[in-house]
């Protein structure tokens, strides 16, 4: 179905706008993305919109003709509308010309099948989506498995979240768990929990990784509870040479996991 809106008090804009809020997301169990490029990531990874909204004035692209004939194809809506919509919509004064209406994955422990990969990617608080953006976008570049996210972290389907993670929220597994629940399933079967520490930690290009091999790091702020570092098989460090006491949380995740991808391949 395709179909143009031209009003700002549409009932359709006002339950888009709606999906910016976490708590309406996971009313409707639906997200938001927004751009060619990243509609594009998701349509090759096999995933399309059920609601596709367009700027009624925009340059043609093949890229955009794709994924226009995939989302009739498959049955979904297309939306024509204007700029200054799409703006209210996302509440960017510079929007793109394109956004999709996602539904929201299962993000379930029970759906993660660690066999598929090495490195598994684990978070625990992480608060700034820009963050869990990064750590997808790392995910994806390291071949991990996916991104399971522990207690109160920021949600990864919000609009920051999404982008910052360049398509890769589309390709990497995502999941969602407490401590208490996480710990059982990790022993549940094959698994070496690797923690970023400061504390009795061995260093980083020392140390001996086992796949599947799941790389925890803590809050932006505080790093890991001590009971969180009590359990892991493997605490492991990395130097600082300067006045930092540490790194920024997605960028110590991707420093272990190129150097555990690299001793788990060699």
């Amino acid at each position: 179905m395709r179909r143009e809106i031209t009003g700002f008090s549409n009932p359709t804009v006002k339950y888009l706008r709606s999906l910016r809020e976490k708590k309406h997301r996971k009313r409707e169990g639906k997200f938001l993305a927004e751009g060619l490029r990243l509609l594009t990531d998701a349509r090759e990874s096999g995933r399309l919109p059920e609601t596709l909204v367009m700027a009624a004035k925009r340059d043609p692209h093949p890229l955009l003709t794709a994924l226009e004939n995939a989302v009739e194809g498959a049955g979904g809506e297309i939306i024509e509308t204007s700029s200054d919509i799409l703006t209210k919509i996302t509440g960017k004064d510079n929007p793109q010309a394109v956004l999709g209406v996602f539904d929201e994955f299962d993000t379930s422990l029970g759906s993660v099948d660690r066999g598929t990969a090495k490195i598994w990617l684990v978070a625990q608080a992480l608060r700034d989506p820009g963050n869990l953006g990064t750590m997808l976008r790392t995910g994806d570049a390291v071949g991990a498995g996916g991104l399971i996210l522990l207690d109160d972290c920021a949600d990864p389907f919000s609009a920051e979240a999404v982008r910052a993670s360049m398509g890769a929220v589309f390709t990497q597994k995502v999941a969602q768990a407490t401590w208490d629940e996480f710990v059982p399933w990790l022993r549940s079967e094959a698994g070496q929990l690797v923690g970023a520490s400061l504390r009795d930690a061995h260093p980083y290009r020392e140390a001996a990784y086992a796949a599947p091999c799941f790389l925890l790091v803590g809050n932006e702020s505080r790093g890991l509870p001590e009971a969180y570092e009590n359990e892991c098989d493997l605490r492991v460090t990395m130097p600082m040479r300067g006045r930092a006491d540490s790194l920024n949380a997605a960028v110590a995740a991707a420093v272990l996991a190129y150097e555990a991808l690299a001793k788990l391949d060699s």
